[in-house]
């Protein structure tokens, strides 16, 4: 293994860019697990748990609330709890560490704003399903979106009772009306100018490197993940002189015709990265 991890090293080394695709493997490496009704999500949301019946933060996060009060403490708790209280982990400083020195695009679907945590630049990164930092107008009277880290910790501290008071609930500057989270809730989201734009610079980058070594590397991108996985192995195989390395624990796939230009490795990506850092000549 550790000739493969050198080998690996040396590959992103020797890119001229690097583009990253990021799923839930990624994030459950870290010890996010949306899927799970675990020892974490029964302490930070049991009341939720207890009230709606969820059984996951993911139910949560597709829940019918009865109001904007009860979906922000929700959304404001969650982003509290998992972006602005936590710091960045070792796993997400050795992936910033591996790509900081070179162009470097990042795809992801997770939603809990790791990225920007570990030191990545918000420009380079597109979270294609929105992220729990992120807020718009709930009717949609414009389609500007807003980050304001000091709106979401005032709602989360002024939680009580699993609802946020009216008066601290962030208003939209135009209409007057509530504000919702930017998550995928349905298709309109990817119909949104907002979601054009990165998706234009996802492209953008892509063609800026086309026809030279760019790594393609998937972290915890299961199969289901069409929208990271179809258009990244169709790249890795367009490109002549792309790299394509893909992580996952327990489902790893790498097609043939790439095959003799591929790293498929199965196993934790937490521990894979730290692998990879302890490359670097000292």
């Amino acid at each position: 293994m550790e000739n493969l991890y050198k080998q690996i090293w040396d590959k992103i080394q020797e890119a001229d860019a690097v583009l990253i695709g990021a799923s839930n493997g990624l994030s459950i490496s870290e010890g996010y697990n949306i899927f799970a009704d675990d020892d974490w999500f029964r302490e930070h949301f049991g009341d939720f748990r207890n009230k709606y019946g969820i059984r996951s933060l993911l139910q949560g996060m597709f829940l019918d609330f009865e109001g904007p009060q009860e979906q922000w403490a929700y959304f404001s708790r969650l982003a509290y709890l998992k972006r602005y209280k936590e710091q960045s982990g070792r796993m997400m400083k050795n992936l910033y560490a591996l790509v900081e020195k070179k162009d470097y695009f990042v795809v992801t679907s997770n939603g809990e704003d790791h990225f920007s945590l570990a030191g990545f630049s918000p420009e380079r990164v597109f979270d294609m399903e929105g992220k729990i930092t992120e807020y718009r107008c709930a009717r949609h009277c414009h389609e500007t979106v807003y980050c304001n880290p000091e709106d979401i910790i005032r709602m989360a501290e002024a939680e009580a009772d699993g609802k946020v008071p009216v008066k601290a609930l962030v208003r939209c500057p135009r209409c007057g009306g509530f504000m919702e989270p930017n998550m995928a809730g349905d298709q309109s989201f990817f119909q949104t100018d907002n979601w054009k734009k990165k998706a234009q610079e996802y492209q953008n980058f892509v063609q800026e490197f086309h026809g030279k070594k760019l790594v393609i590397l998937e972290l915890g991108v299961g199969w289901r993940n069409q929208m990271i996985k179809a258009p990244f192995m169709r790249l890795a195989q367009e490109e002549p002189f792309a790299t394509y390395i893909t992580v996952n624990r327990g489902e790893v796939y790498v097609p043939d015709v790439i095959a003799d230009r591929s790293y498929g490795i199965d196993g934790d990506i937490a521990e894979v990265l730290n692998s990879l850092s302890g490359q670097q000549p000292r």
